[in-house]
């Protein structure tokens, strides 16, 4: 089941989530800074769904989760090198979430502030996150309260945050260097221990980690009740009441009983 919602109505969804007999992917594409385009005219969309496709077509290869990123980081950035300005701090990027069934086991990986969700007969669920991006994005958004997009101060604090992204100290994200692999979250659980699971963007991740309106768990049961697309709506509308910005939302979800791997 996946459900996936734009979160600027005419603005394209920068989010990119697609599933194999393997596994499932999830992309969640950025840069958005006023005169990206002359640094990477393809933009993130054209980025979060090349990216997602190749990961997407290496999900069933006999290597790591960590190699079938580096590959593909290096496959998408070869593809514009040469006309785009792919070391730009303001070239596209992307948080990335992976789920692969093989071998008995749902390994996962996650880069940047994309979620994995994997829920787990009789245990909480096991949560993949990394918060570093979260923490550093937090202090930069409350000074961004109040000055309007488009403004040089407006720039210089996005750019402030991009400075700090791939960088020790930082955050890290997919982009155009290979190594950043290193910092992925991965891990594994036996298949027969999970019931249920789900990539998320950080659009959808926020209902439990920023909105606090329930937990990993609770989101869990909502999506295999009223479904992805219900579950983005409550976003929306706590969006709305919170008066917090609205952004791309996606989520993706598969239980045991009705497993990719399965068929």
């Amino acid at each position: 089941m996946m459900a996936t919602d734009a979160g600027h109505p005419g603005r394209k969804n920068e989010d990119f989530a697609g599933a194999v007999p393997s596994g499932m992917v999830l992309v969640d594409g950025a840069g958005g800074i006023a005169g990206a385009e002359k640094v990477c005219h393809h933009g993130v969309t054209w980025y979060a769904t090349r990216f997602g496709g190749a990961l997407l077509g290496a999900l069933s290869d006999d290597r790591t989760l960590r190699e079938v990123l580096a590959e593909s980081i290096e496959r998408i950035t070869d593809e514009h090198r040469d006309t785009c300005d792919v070391t730009n701090s303001i070239s596209p990027y992307a948080a990335v979430a992976m789920l692969r069934f093989s071998d008995g086991l749902v390994e996962h990986l996650v880069l940047g502030d994309a979620v994995a969700v994997i829920g787990r007969t009789g245990a909480d669920p096991f949560v993949a996150h990394d918060p570093r991006e979260v923490m550093i994005a937090r202090s930069v958004e409350a000074r961004l309260k109040g000055v309007p997009e488009g403004t040089d101060e407006y720039r210089r604090l996005l750019l402030e945050l991009r400075a700090q992204r791939n960088s020790p100290g930082g955050f890290w994200v997919a982009k155009d260097d290979p190594r950043v692999v290193d910092e992925a979250i991965t891990g594994s659980c036996p298949t027969d221990e999970m019931t249920v699971a789900a990539l998320l963007s950080n659009g959808v991740s926020r209902l439990v980690d920023t909105l606090r309106l329930t937990s990993w768990a609770g989101l869990l049961h909502l999506a295999g009740t009223v479904g992805p697309g219900e579950i983005i709506r409550w976003v929306r509308e706590a969006e709305v009441r919170g008066d917090v910005a609205p952004d791309d939302a996606t989520i993706l979800c598969c239980s045991r009983t009705r497993q990719l791997g399965d068929g």
